[in-house]
């Protein structure tokens, strides 16, 4: 049976195949639009897009489309009038419509159209009008509905199946059911009172930070995204908005932006500006003033503070915390591990003979004379050896070099012993960082971050001399 128009407005089904899963930095290689209006499809197209860069052999396989199928197809820049004129005024119709719609507002954005549309996501459809079912990806809806699809994972067909989806959605929860549920959907977010629209529409789909702000100035949360204005958009919409979200919507007066090249840049912003700013509604990344670790030398072990952690300190550190109680914990773990003497290493009040360790057979007894000093610290060294970060690799300063392929430039994040100098897009940017006097300080957050990143992949690092004084 026809589909009753939705919000009187004609619907343009999308799908696309894509180089990844990233709008920042994948393509498109494949896009189809079903045009219908008043229940009724009235166009079917699709086209392969040259990506302008290779199909990794995963997604070849996933889609079929290789390389040499795409090498003499037009580029999005050469079809982007024609799709935005197919998709205008419609609403935007998709399976995990966030993909699609984050892959084409980035592309339209590549060439300097500004898209928006109203969108309806089918996967959120479908678990509104089948809750009892579990799966709802598109091979599920397939399979329950007997959907016909003439290629899967490719645009066209998986459109098609999408269309034949909405039609048995509409036969069997019944046409006004449907548009109801669509119509409580594919409205777009309702913004803050404060905050006008034109205002989130200037941000881009692109990776980096947002700040929002409230009275007086009042920094009330920050976050990070690939795709920028899509996730500010998530924080007022309906469908995951928590009882957190909520007070932000209420509270809200201003949204700032900062760009960055890559997802590395933007959890670097956010990681530094969550500690200057310390947001009212972030719980994590906040606490900082509290770090300490332990320093283990001529024989003695001590517990030092944020001050004496940096770049020179770290390689002698055993283990970085948050602060001294979960310090202790970690102590205390090893301690019962290897039966060390907490009064011996200066951590429990001195007193005359066994200490209650040893009592309850959690020491070897160095404190009542079983065991030397020596033997006892050679096996507080070995412990201790568990809690140390990772050896820094360089013989000194590397820059990560994250490309940045929409402002054809790069940002080089300057790092030495797993402290981060700061952020360049030039050697003259790069140089005044490293002659910097300052004594570049520890951010366990930055070397979490680091760590993970440079563990994955193969990241490009440019070595840059020796280790700074």
């Amino acid at each position: 049976m026809p589909v009753k128009p939705l919000f009187d407005a004609p619907l343009a089904i999308v799908d696309v195949e894509t180089t990844g899963a990233h709008p920042a930095w994948d393509r498109i290689t494949e896009i189809a639009v079903v045009e219908v209006q008043d229940g009724e499809v009235v166009s079917e197209w699709s086209t392969l897009v040259n990506p302008g860069t290779s199909i990794p052999p995963a997604i070849q396989a996933l889609t079929g489309i290789t390389n040499d199928m795409v090498a003499d197809a037009p580029a999005f820049e050469d079809l982007a009038q024609d799709i935005f004129e197919r998709l205008e005024g419609r609403v935007f119709v998709a399976h995990n419509a966030r993909f699609d719609y984050g892959f084409l507002r980035h592309e339209f954005e590549r060439v300097g159209l500004r898209f928006q549309a109203r969108t309806l996501c089918t996967v959120k459809l479908s678990r509104r009008l089948y809750p009892d079912h579990a799966r709802h990806n598109l091979d599920s809806l397939i399979d329950r509905h007997n959907l016909q699809c003439s290629a899967r994972h490719r645009a066209l067909g998986d459109a098609q199946a999408v269309w034949q989806f909405l039609r048995v959605a509409a036969e069997e929860r019944g046409a006004d059911v449907l548009q109801d549920t669509v119509r409580k959907l594919s409205q777009l977010p309702a913004l803050p009172v404060h905050i006008d629209r034109t205002v989130v529409d200037a941000i881009p789909e692109s990776p980096g930070v947002y700040l929002f702000y409230g009275e007086n100035e009042t920094p009330l949360y920050v976050g990070k995204s690939v795709t920028l204005r899509s996730r500010v958009l998530q924080h007022f919409s309906d469908d995951v908005r928590s009882s957190r979200e909520a007070q932000i919507a209420r509270e809200i007066r201003r949204i700032e932006w900062r760009r960055t090249g890559g997802e590395l840049g933007a959890l670097l912003l956010e990681a530094r500006l969550v500690k200057e700013l310390l947001p009212v509604f972030n719980r994590q990344l906040r606490r900082a003033s509290d770090l300490c670790g332990f320093l283990f030398a001529s024989e003695k072990l001590n517990l030092v503070q944020k001050e004496q952690i940096h770049s020179e300190t770290l390689p002698f550190l055993c283990g970085v915390f948050r602060s001294k109680r979960s310090a202790m914990d970690a102590l205390r773990g090893l301690a019962d591990e290897h039966h060390l003497c907490l009064r011996t290493l200066g951590f429990e009040k001195s007193g005359k003979g066994a200490c209650f360790r040893h009592q309850i057979r959690r020491c070897a007894g160095v404190c009542a004379g079983q065991e030397s000093v020596h033997a006892h610290h050679a096996r507080v060294a070995a412990a201790l050896t568990s809690l140390k970060t990772a050896a820094w690799p360089w013989r000194g300063p590397i820059g990560i070099v994250e490309e940045d392929s929409e402002r054809e430039a790069a940002d080089i994040h300057v790092v030495n012993n797993w402290c981060l100098l700061g952020s360049a897009r030039s050697e003259a940017e790069v140089a005044e960082l490293l002659e910097s006097t300052a004594r570049p300080f520890f951010d366990l957050d930055h070397y979490k971050i680091l760590a993970r990143h440079l563990s994955k992949g193969r990241p490009k690092v440019v070595e840059l001399g020796a280790a700074l004084h």
